[in-house]
């Protein structure tokens, strides 16, 4: 059995006027993620991840910043073409473990529906997905409560 690991993290600033989705949740707050596309940091850390676990570089490869064709996408699209590009490869996703950091809004109620729809993205079971949410205990950018960041690890497989 072939056996790799990808890493990957993202990380946006939080300003008014914009949606908060996390791992393709529609979370309440006053502030959203600023970004090309819908700025979600969970599913891009995870994209960044399953494309890491193979070598293929990062999504700014297949999704550029720049593109006007993919300005506020959303970010489910982006994992599911990572996940076409690693199961083209012959591997299929056994695990992935997510944190999201932030110091608000606090997340806990949200985690499990974000698991389902990591999990339905990934077409895995939700007992292979976890996703913690923490802090930065007041430290940098996110402590101070201006950005969201995640960081992702995902184990794949090839028979």
């Amino acid at each position: 059995m072939d056996i790799r690991i990808g890493y990957g993290e993202d990380i946006h600033r939080l300003v008014p006027n914009r949606k908060l989705i996390l791992c393709g949740v529609k979370i309440p707050f006053d502030l959203g993620l600023l970004g090309h596309s819908d700025a979600d940091v969970g599913f891009h850390a995870l994209s960044d991840a399953l494309l890491g676990s193979l070598g293929l570089g990062d999504i700014g490869k297949y999704f550029p910043p720049n593109d006007p064709n993919i300005e506020g996408i959303d970010s489910l699209l982006i994992v599911k073409r990572c996940l076409q590009m690693v199961n083209e490869k012959g591997y299929k996703v056994s695990n992935v473990d997510l944190s999201l950091i932030t110091e608000e809004p606090h997340l806990a109620e949200y985690i499990a529906e974000m698991k389902k729809n990591v999990a339905m993205s990934l077409l895995i079971d939700e007992s292979r997905v976890s996703i913690k949410a923490m802090t930065n205990e007041g430290l940098d950018a996110i402590g101070r409560g201006e950005a969201i960041k995640c960081v992702a690890l995902v184990l794949v497989t090839k028979e």
